[in-house]
């Protein structure tokens, strides 16, 4: 095995998943501290200064810079050592399928076969007689992020071992609770010291991000009237039936499943209550930041529409904001999109810049002033038992991020 498919092996083997249960502790789980242990260890061995693993379970180190580029600002590579909440994440056994066509097979789970046919993933046919990582099909492979943290490291190691490689000084990140919307909340950036940086987040070989949806958590909730159903008529207000009123109301057409590409949505993510109170919660996303905003009235007009109906306060909004597109703020930093693009050509990728349909560590360092587009991993059908990720795509971005790094060896802005 390569450097980077090693150790990629080896970390999937470490649980680490994320609970939207526990958000409100940092990790959000006791195993992403022994995750954050072994990287902590990882990077030491592998030479890196100021190695710190806190009480959050944030790893950060430091790659001094190669001979003649010292003088160049610090570029961040960052990582999230979680892995999704959609599936079971313990006990995960990768192996390696050498594909020859058709449905990828990752495992037999009950009898029945857990594949993934080129109808559902196109991109299979680039990889017909080539190794490919799956899982055994009753846990995720967590290439999402354990990829990115493989990769990283795989680079900091081959620069280890070729002193002529140039890079500037790199600052390491990995963090927990990405999945469930914390990731790098708790990162120190005056103690980075990054002057720039990328995650190693993304998807499909050849996918550049640095844009994404802006987004927001919107709480919606029905106060109803109860009476006794047998004397009920003209008096109770059911709360279930209002949140099913006020999600019919929701533009049909604009929901997940019906959109794609630059197209926003609302989504509805949980429903609790009773006839007297019910709570119903959406995810809202959009790139555009007008359409955001106007999303964001929509719902705000349909409660008074059946507050007026109904009466006052019977439905109410709550908004919470939690990530914004970072495209909006690269102006006058285009270079790190051009070395993104440049990199990938240099290593015979022909990139595609890719609107992500989601969030990224980046887009919260972006906006907290850390400039951070988004660099492929190589992997594919994250946050499933069918995830998978070509070696060669594994290879590859280890490539790719060695040509990335040399071109920061002599900028000085």
């Amino acid at each position: 095995m390569s450097d980077v498919v090693e150790r990629f092996m080896r970390y999937v083997q470490v649980a680490s998943q994320s609970d939207p249960e526990n958000e409100q502790q940092t990790p959000s789980t006791a195993c992403q501290h022994d995750m954050a242990a072994l990287l902590g260890d990882e990077l030491r061995a592998l030479g890196c200064d100021d190695v710190t693993v806190d009480e959050h379970a944030y790893v950060t180190a430091s790659l001094p810079a190669s001979a003649g580029a010292e003088a160049a600002p610090a570029l961040g590579l960052c990582a999230h050592i979680d892995t999704a909440p959609d599936a079971p994440a313990d006990h995960v056994k990768p192996h390696i399928v050498h594909y020859e066509g058709g449905d990828l097979l990752a495992g037999v789970v009950d009898g029945k076969p857990i594949a993934t046919t080129p109808e559902q993933e196109p991109d299979l046919a680039k990889f017909v007689g080539q190794d490919i990582i799956c899982s055994d099909g009753t846990t995720l492979l967590s290439s999402d992020d354990k990829a990115g943290v493989a990769e990283i490291c795989a680079l900091i190691a081959r620069l280890q071992s070729d002193p002529a490689l140039p890079h500037p000084t790199l600052k390491i990140a990995f963090v927990p609770d990405e999945e469930i919307g914390h990731g790098a909340d708790l990162l120190d950036l005056d103690r980075f010291g990054a002057a720039y940086c990328y995650t190693v987040d993304g998807e499909a070989l050849g996918e550049f991000n640095y844009e994404c949806f802006s987004a927001c958590q919107a709480d919606i909730d029905f106060k109803g009237v109860m009476v006794h159903p047998g004397s009920a008529k003209d008096i109770m207000v059911n709360a279930i039936t209002l949140a099913a009123e006020f999600e019919s109301l929701i533009p049909a057409h604009e929901r997940p499943e019906h959109t794609e590409g630059r197209e926003g949505f609302y989504h509805p993510i949980a429903i609790q209550g009773t006839a007297s109170e019910a709570r119903l919660s959406y995810i809202v996303r959009d790139f555009d930041a007008s359409i955001f905003e106007r999303r964001q009235q929509t719902l705000r007009d349909i409660a008074a529409f059946m507050n007026a109906r109904y009466g006052e306060d019977t439905v109410t909004v709550s908004l919470r904001q939690q990530y914004r597109n970072m495209g909006e703020q690269f102006k006058g930093k285009e270079f790190l999109i051009d070395f993104a693009l440049e990199a990938n050509r240099e290593v015979g990728i022909e990139p595609r810049v890719v609107a992500v349909r989601g969030g990224t560590d980046g887009a919260q360092l972006t906006f907290r002033g850390l400039p951070c587009p988004n660099i492929a991993t190589g992997g594919y059908a994250a946050h499933s038992v069918r995830e998978f990720i070509p070696v060669s795509s594994l290879e590859k971005t280890v490539d790719l991020l060695e040509r990335l790094v040399s071109k920061f060896a002599t900028i000085t802005v």
